[in-house]
């Protein structure tokens, strides 16, 4: 393998990885403070990109629809939180985890009835297709952009959780939700901020998302939820770092593997990655970080 294509792989892994990182987190945080894996987070991802869809129908700029995907995504997110769980609030993990199937199932259904049951297409911008001329090296924008986008959204996260009052609160409600009310937090805003923080990772990674496809679907949250929860059990469940870094150990076995595997085998690159995940979790059953910990700098 040459520099160049080596160069290229390695932006294309941080690009996924970045895209990862952010789903992973946006699971990782409802479930470290909650305890539930919350399924009907992919369709976060759904709601922004058919929100962005409806928008660009309306002539918006693309950006400015991306924006208003993320505001909607934080909307759903805490609707969903309002309505679906915390009605069942202290109920048993088998339970919270059926309604939130039955949540994406009910959002699916909406959009299929409401917008549409076909895949619709979605013009994105021609710079997110022109490619970067560095010397010897081709780089894409889109990559780029998205490793960029994540990075930020990830530090912007990061840095909230560390510096801020509530983002401390919500640290602690991470190692122990019931010490942590018992020290006078409000359980209910903790909870609320811990799904609009998810909302907005979602939003960010579902205008990524989106400009990769170039298309939405009514299922097009399932592959999103799917890398993320890989990413947190190859992580860890219950640490947010974790979650970050198993979302850039995702991409990097899955590019790895397109680029060493002969073609004829590259459709196959999905279960082989989750073959190296189990092989993983085989000599860390409780992944990389084991329980409950803290991002850190």
């Amino acid at each position: 393998m040459s520099i160049e294509v080596a160069i290229q792989q390695l932006i294309n892994a941080l690009s996924l990885g970045s895209l990862y990182a952010m789903l992973a987190l946006g699971l990782a945080m409802v479930f470290s403070v909650l305890g539930l894996l919350n399924f009907a987070y992919g369709e976060l991802v759904t709601v922004c990109g058919y929100t962005m869809y409806l928008l660009i129908l309306n002539d918006v700029p693309f950006f400015a629809a991306g924006i208003g995907g993320l505001v909607v995504a934080v909307a759903v997110s805490l609707l969903t939180e309002r309505v679906v769980f915390r009605p069942l609030r202290g109920a048993s993990f088998i339970t919270l985890l059926f309604s939130s199937f039955a949540a994406a199932v009910i959002i699916q259904n909406l959009i299929r009835q409401i917008i549409s049951k076909r895949p619709k297409v979605i013009p994105v911008p021609q710079i997110f297709d022109d490619v970067i001329h560095l010397g010897p090296f081709q780089i894409g924008v889109l990559p780029l952009i998205t490793v960029l986008v994540g990075l930020v959204t990830l530090s912007i996260l990061i840095s909230f959780l560390q510096k801020t009052r509530w983002g401390l609160a919500i640290r602690a409600a991470a190692e122990d939700f019931e010490v942590t009310r018992l020290m006078g937090a409000r359980a209910n805003r903790i909870i609320a901020l811990s799904f609009a923080l998810s909302g907005f990772v979602a939003g960010v990674a579902g205008f990524l998302w989106l400009a990769r496809r170039g298309a939405v679907s009514p299922s097009m949250g399932f592959v999103p939820i799917l890398k993320a929860f890989i990413a947190v059990v190859i992580g860890g469940l219950g640490s947010l770092k974790g979650a970050a870094i198993g979302g850039f150990v995702l991409a990097f076995i899955e590019i790895s593997l397109m680029v060493a595997l002969p073609t004829s085998v590259v459709p196959f690159t999905d279960a082989l990655a989750l073959v190296v995940v189990v092989a993983i979790l085989y000599f860390k059953p409780r992944g990389l970080f084991s329980v409950h910990e803290e991002i850190s700098g």
